[in-house]
């Protein structure tokens, strides 16, 4: 069965001072019916440029797609106009942001907010739109949700803004739902409340789920596959078991090692946390043709400095681009 989200070989690329910048270098993935595929690493990686590339919201008159497509159910969205996506936003691929409170306008109440995405998308009144938008907040669990559906985004806690964030992406039974970090500046125990949410109605609903996070504690929770991602470009991915339990690239084993859990089982000695030293490489340098990882990694040699690592996958669709991928496993 042909995926139902494909990306195949995508380049998008930042207009800045210093000129074109590839944010998004020779990307591929694939996303399944019913599925949920993890995209992971640092901050300024790629993840977000990747999901409002799907979402054909890439910054205007600055970002573009130079090469490569994406195909939703074999349409390419880097083909299609602003009409058809805004057709597909919100009806059939929704988009859960960082932070509720700036993604929620402030001066209508969340019950106008949902019931506008259903006028929107299915043309219903807005008596239907009323009981659909309190049902939607009641799937999401916001407590006396017919009293609450007349609140205004101020009145309620980070955690119910971000339900509301999921009642909002939800509200037309999309296929594809990407959730861009949707536990930011969130206590733990709300974030275990909003992953085992979207889980149920994952499930529920039967979404297939992009989920972007550098959270790997996560990843090995909510996701099947992950994709991790270093300066627009993926260095690795496969079935989260085998990505998490036998990492191959440096830049994996270094984000694993983050998190005492995760480290605990490559190790029975439960060794201290470990931190990736240096930083992201600046926008600037995107695009060389060398491994961009390098600067950071303790197996590093010249030909990492010199030449591009190519990808490559075994048996069970583990994958790696490096040249030393096997060392690190």
């Amino acid at each position: 069965m042909a995926p139902l989200l494909e990306m195949r070989n995508l380049r998008v690329e930042l207009t800045t001072k210093d000129g074109s910048a590839p944010v998004i270098d020779d990307l591929s993935f694939a996303l399944n019916a019913g599925e949920t595929v993890s995209f992971v690493g640092e901050s300024g990686c790629g993840k977000s440029m990747t999901a409002l590339a799907i979402m054909g919201l890439l910054p205007a008159g600055i970002g573009r797609v130079t090469s490569g497509s994406i195909l939703f159910d074999g349409e390419d969205l880097t083909q299609a106009g602003d009409a058809r996506m805004r057709e597909i936003r919100g009806n059939d691929i929704s988009m859960i942001f960082q932070e509720p409170m700036t993604s929620l306008n402030p001066v209508f109440t969340i019950g106008e907010q949902i019931a506008e995405v259903l006028r929107q998308h299915r043309g219903v009144s807005d008596a239907e739109a009323r009981s659909r938008a309190i049902d939607l907040l009641d799937a999401v669990r916001i407590p006396n949700a017919k009293a609450r559906v007349d609140d205004y985004p101020h009145q309620m806690s980070g955690g119910q803004r971000q339900r509301v964030m999921i009642a909002i992406a939800l509200a037309c039974e999309p296929r594809v739902l990407i959730a861009d970090e949707p536990t930011t500046a969130l206590d733990v125990t709300v974030q275990a409340q909003i992953f085992e949410l979207m889980r149920d109605l994952g499930r529920d609903f039967g979404t297939s789920m992009i989920l972007i996070t550098h959270d790997m504690g996560a990843v090995a929770e909510m996701a099947e596959r992950m994709l991790v991602m270093y300066a627009g470009r993926k260095v690795e991915a496969g079935p989260v078991d085998q990505v998490i339990d036998h990492p191959k690239h440096p830049y994996t084993r270094g984000l694993i090692s983050c998190v005492p859990h995760l480290l605990a089982s490559l190790t029975d000695e439960r060794p201290p946390l470990a931190e990736i030293g240096g930083i992201v490489p600046s926008l600037k340098e995107f695009g060389r043709n060398e491994c961009l990882y390098a600067a950071r990694c303790e197996l590093a040699d010249d030909r990492c400095r010199a030449e591009r690592p190519q990808s490559s996958k075994d048996a069970s669709d583990h994958e790696v681009a490096c040249w030393h991928g096997e060392q690190t496993s």
